[in-house]
């Protein structure tokens, strides 16, 4: 099982590389980033906290690392041109020398589109625009010009140079609806979603169907998910922890608690599990807390 760090990009620079530095030397396998430009007031965090921006930090780790993969989870689409991400994604997979993974979502949070003005459509509307982009980044990681007409987005005889490392620079979408499962199994090298693992089994047997409908092996699609956890031999603390945070998916308690939800995702077909930082401490806590769920499960 892959086991990836998923660090608050609410907090400052330096913190997170030391945060970032040390999953790297204690053998943790990528890091990702949210790509929001201001907490949410839920899950998120607060609104008015100031907030990295996800390119620009994903940028920096990877320079300052040499072992870890790096991605944002999820770029939004409805402010993220396809040219200009695959443009970006080529140049950060060169600088990583291939530790890319290119997370891509429809877009969804409210209060940042409304304060910068950026329409947020309907969902099927950002499904459909989703679609195109999928499509456009494809073709230019991989193809020497791109020309598409589509509904949202419109190409001309277009090349995005240099090329990644990676011959195929792995392309992640995350979502959970069933139109959305529709699209990973057209395009997606990696599927993501929240949530324990029964709720995993069945979304991946949704996404299993799609597969089958359009002739693709489900097996060609690695999986990976994460939950808000907790490190603590306080039996009513994680039950209040896993209460409080409801109905974002939760897990509290001991390390070896953890473990045992990891073997439980890996019998449903999980790749790689990404642990968010926010329920584990600050400082020298979080990175023991970091130190003992890494401890507890295989490598």
């Amino acid at each position: 099982m892959r086991l990836s760090l998923w660090p608050n990009a609410q907090q400052p620079w330096d913190q997170l590389v030391a945060e970032v530095r040390h999953a790297e030397d204690t053998r943790w396998d990528g890091v990702y980033l949210a790509d929001h430009f201001m907490g949410d007031g839920g899950g998120f965090g607060a609104p008015e906290v100031p907030n990295l921006e996800s390119t620009s930090a994903l940028s920096a780790l990877g320079a300052v690392t040499e072992r870890l993969r790096v991605g944002p989870l999820v770029l939004g689409n409805t402010y993220r041109h396809p040219a200009v991400v695959a443009n970006w994604a080529a140049t950060l997979d060169q600088v990583t020398g291939g530790r890319v993974v290119l997370g891509i979502g429809a877009g969804w949070q409210q209060n940042e589109h409304e304060q910068y003005g950026i329409p947020l459509p309907r969902p099927g509307a950002r499904l459909r625009r989703l679609d195109e982009a999928c499509t456009v980044i494809r073709s230019l990681l991989s193809e020497p010009r791109t020309t598409f007409e589509g509904r949202h987005y419109e190409l001309h005889d277009a090349m995005c140079e240099p090329k990644p490392v990676q011959e195929r620079l792995p392309l992640l979408i995350g979502g959970k609806g069933d139109r959305m499962l529709g699209l990973v199994a057209r395009h997606a090298d990696e599927w993501n979603m929240w949530g324990l693992p029964d709720t995993i089994a069945e979304r991946a047997a949704v996404l299993d169907r799609h597969c089958e409908s359009i002739g693709r092996d489900p097996s060609t699609i690695r999986r990976s998910t994460q939950a808000l956890v907790m490190v603590t031999d306080d039996a009513e603390r994680a039950r209040a922890f896993v209460e409080r945070v409801a109905p974002r998916a939760a897990i509290a308690g001991p390390a070896g608690h953890f473990a045992e939800v990891v073997e439980r995702w890996a019998e449903v077909g999980i790749d790689e599990v990404i642990v968010p930082d926010g329920g584990l401490g600050h400082g020298d806590e979080r990175l023991a807390r970091l130190d003992a769920l890494r401890a507890a499960v295989p490598h």
